[in-house]
């Protein structure tokens, strides 16, 4: 949908400039596509009014870490996230295979690991639904696999299988798989998958397009675009074809998959990956680096062992996808080629050997302004934080997880122990410190509606999660106020994807690229922030979504 008015004014309602509220009586003129004027006293002269009725007016938000194509493609194949128990995952996949009938492969994912004891699905349980086709379900998170013993046979996998580098195949007692692959031990299964076609990418990304704009996404960083273990296809084509075509709306980076088997010889294939992939409004000009895993199964990174079940240190530390001794070196020509890196670091070690790498990378190529950007964050060591504001490294914050639920509770801070659970999500030391903020969801890990991530940013509680429940607020102090995390959903994203002279802030000169939010944000209670909805998103000046309209 869009409008044909050339010119617009925005009234009625607050406006959240990508930096700060507005004075009330704000008004936004738009003109061919672009802001024209911002402040008070504006007359609508030709131009169409629209009433934010007593709303809010943002940017359009800006996701600085999803995945819409995989998303969209999920949405395609069988759909978990629709269930939370084991028995409501066994249903809708009966419920997929009925409807899919036949004999090939059952794929698709999105169940969570806090549904199942110690966080371990088995191929037992998928057998009893589908006993005669091969299974392969990922995790919420991406970083497992729940497979059936058609899979695992298919895939060779017995007691004689060593878990690769970078994963671990989970064992019974006598060393029999039961059908849970963390991390890269996914790839044992997931590579005999079959290839999902150009065409299926293209419908999947304009199906991710489509969810994202109905939050009032108006772009986002692909946080992988290429070839990778546990999903096969790139996306890349997707992209190229909508950029072409214009069905691609909305303002987006890839970021290029750094296949962590291989060295800087795979540098030439990713410069000519980002010359030839530049269309419209894509630009692959960032490369995705998975330093390590989640916490849940250990292959998250840290510095200091693992506890076990009584609260004793093991002998895991995680795993470095990367290796850490070459990792300074790639980063190093990274940035000299002018890529801005996009890490994956969820472990305090990982954290650190980011930042280590960035600042060999700034020691031999000085200041370049490439947006190096660390994703995740969970466990950041307190001596780190100052290091993001020296170094000029964006923190890329994912906020819904910053709150106590089952799998933070039951399967990670024991493990962590209470310490270091004590260093997770700090949000607001890092802010504090001086470090640039952006955010973004990793859909479809979790939601993309930003304003549930806002929610539990300025609560440090799930929405919906009662105050009398016993557990409170997770760590409250590192609570950031409504403003510093929409600034890091608008214009912090905006200055990640190098885009802040065009998008993410209203301002004049900028296009025209709007959220339009039922309440008004400004003077909200913080427990109703989660329950604002988006009513309107506009790109360029076009109406490319509006709530209750198909």
């Amino acid at each position: 949908m869009s409008s044909d008015a050339t010119e617009l004014l925005f009234s009625k309602g607050a406006v959240f400039d990508g930096h700060r509220f507005l004075p009330a009586g704000t008004s936004v003129r738009v003109r061919a596509g672009r802001i024209a004027d911002v402040g008070s006293g504006l007359l609508a002269g030709r131009a169409d009014v629209v009433d934010l009725a007593g709303g809010t007016l943002l940017p359009g938000f800006i996701d600085a870490h999803v995945h819409p194509v995989f998303a969209g493609d999920q949405l395609r194949r069988c759909d978990l996230t629709g269930a939370t128990t084991p028995f409501g995952y066994r249903d809708l996949i009966a419920d997929y295979v009925r409807a899919h009938p036949g004999d090939g492969w059952v794929t698709g994912g999105g169940w969570s690991v806090d549904a199942f004891p110690g966080g371990l699905p088995t191929a037992a349980e998928l057998d009893e639904v589908v006993p005669d086709r091969p299974v392969c379900l990922t995790n919420r998170d991406g970083h497992g696999a729940w497979v059936n013993s058609v899979a695992l046979r298919l895939a060779g996998i017995g007691p004689g299988t060593l878990d690769p580098a970078d994963g671990r195949i989970e064992r019974d007692g006598t060393g029999q798989a039961i059908g849970m692959l963390h991390a890269g031990a996914a790839a044992l299964v997931s590579r005999l998958l079959p290839p999902t076609s150009d065409e299926d990418w293209y419908a999947a990304l304009l199906s991710g397009q489509a969810s994202l704009l109905s939050f009032g996404i108006t772009g986002w960083q692909d946080a992988i675009v290429g070839g990778h273990a546990h999903t096969p296809g790139d996306p890349l084509p997707a992209y190229l074809r909508a950029a072409q075509d214009g069905s691609l709306l909305a303002n987006v980076v890839g970021a290029l998959w750094w296949d962590r088997g291989r060295g800087l010889e795979q540098l030439p294939e990713l410069l000519d990956r980002r010359n030839a992939g530049q269309e419209g409004r894509f630009r692959p000009a960032s490369v995705k680096m998975m330093l390590d895993g989640v916490a849940e199964n250990h292959t998250a990174a840290m510095l200091e062992p693992y506890l076990d079940s009584s609260g004793c240190p093991t002998e895991i530390t995680g795993l470095d996808f990367i290796d850490p001794g070459q990792l300074p070196k790639y980063v190093t020509a990274l940035d000299r080629e002018g890529f801005a890196v996009h890490f994956h670091a969820l472990g305090d070690r990982a954290v650190r050997l980011a930042l280590d790498a960035i600042a060999a990378a700034r020691e031999a190529n000085g200041d370049t302004d490439n947006r190096h950007h660390l994703a995740h964050l969970q466990v950041v060591h307190p001596a780190d934080i100052g290091r993001f504001a020296r170094l000029s490294a964006m923190a890329n914050i994912q906020p819904l997880w910053a709150a106590h639920e089952p799998q933070m509770d039951e399967l990670t801070i024991p493990l962590l122990g209470e310490r270091r659970a004590g260093w997770q999500y700090p949000f607001r030391s890092l802010q504090a410190a001086g470090a640039s903020l952006c955010a973004g969801s990793d859909w479809p890990v979790s939601s993309p509606d930003p304003l549930l991530g806002a929610h539990v940013a300025v609560t440090r509680m799930a929405p919906g999660a009662d105050s009398d429940d016993g557990l409170g607020p997770f760590l409250p102090e590192q609570r950031l106020d409504l403003a510093t995390i929409l600034a890091a959903y608008t214009s912090g994203s905006a200055r990640v994807n190098g885009l802040e002279s065009v998008t993410g802030a209203i301002r004049s000169g900028l296009d025209a690229d709007f959220a339009v939010v039922d309440s008004d944000l400004s003077v909200i209670a913080d427990h109703e922030i989660g329950a604002s909805v988006v009513t309107q998103t506009w790109i360029r000046g076009q109406l490319v979504y509006q709530r209750g309209h198909a």
